[in-house]
C-alpha cells in the first residue's frame, strides 16, 4: 500500500509517499517541500502545486491521498489561502481516482508523538524514528510524513485510536 500524503500551504507544501509492506514496515518513498516563492501570484502557487503533485502521483502510483486539515487560524485570509492550497491538492489527487482521507493536526501528533501538542521538533524526530530516516526531515516534509503514518495507523479509514471514522473527502 502507498499512501500520498500532504501537508498543504501556499509557499512551502510538504509532501510524501509513504509505502508499508507485507511484513507491516514502512518506507519514505519520496518526501520534500514544494517551494513557491513571494513572489508569484496565488494563482500560479495553486497551480504549481497542483503539478508537482501530479508528478509525484505519476511517479510513485499511490492508491491513497492523505491531506492534513485546514487547522483553526484567527486570520480569515490565511485561512482562505490555506483552504487554496489544500484544494490544489485535493484536485491532484482527485485528478488520478485517488481516495482522499483527512486529518486533523492534533490527530496527527498525537498518532506520531503520543499528544496533540507536540511541537515540531518532536514530531519530526519521532518520524525520524519511525521511519529510520538518517536524519530529521525539514518541518513541513515530517509532518506530511506523520500525515501519511497517521493514515496507516487509522487502519485506512478507521482510527485505531478512537475507533472513530477517518473523514473521507
Amino acid at each position: 500500500m502507498r499512501v500520498l500524503s500532504i501537508d498543504p500551504a501556499l509557499r512551502k507544501t510538504g509532501f510524501a509517499v509513504i509505502e508499508r509492506s507485507d511484513d507491516e514496515s514502512y518506507r519514505a518513498l519520496t518526501y520534500g517541500i514544494i517551494r513557491n516563492p513571494p513572489g508569484i501570484l496565488q494563482s500560479a502557487c495553486l497551480v504549481n502545486i497542483r503539478k508537482a503533485l501530479e508528478e509525484v502521483i505519476l511517479k510513485h502510483s499511490p492508491e491513497v491521498c492523505a491531506v492534513e486539515s485546514v487547522i483553526y487560524v484567527q486570520s480569515y485570509k490565511t485561512a482562505i489561502t490555506m483552504g487554496a492550497a489544500r484544494a490544489a491538492a485535493v484536485i491532484a489527487a482527485a485528478d488520478h481516482d485517488l481516495p482522499v482521507f483527512e486529518y486533523a493536526p492534533k490527530r496527527v501528533k498525537q498518532a506520531i508523538v503520543g499528544k496533540g501538542a507536540a511541537d515540531k521538533r518532536q514530531v519530526a524526530f519521532m518520524i525520524r524514528s519511525i521511519l529510520r530516516l538518517e536524519e530529521d526531515p525539514s518541518p513541513d516534509a515530517a509532518d506530511a510524513l506523520a500525515v501519511g503514518m497517521a493514515h496507516f495507523y487509522s487502519g485506512e479509514g478507521t482510527d485505531k485510536l478512537t475507533g472513530q471514522q477517518s473523514k473521507r473527502l
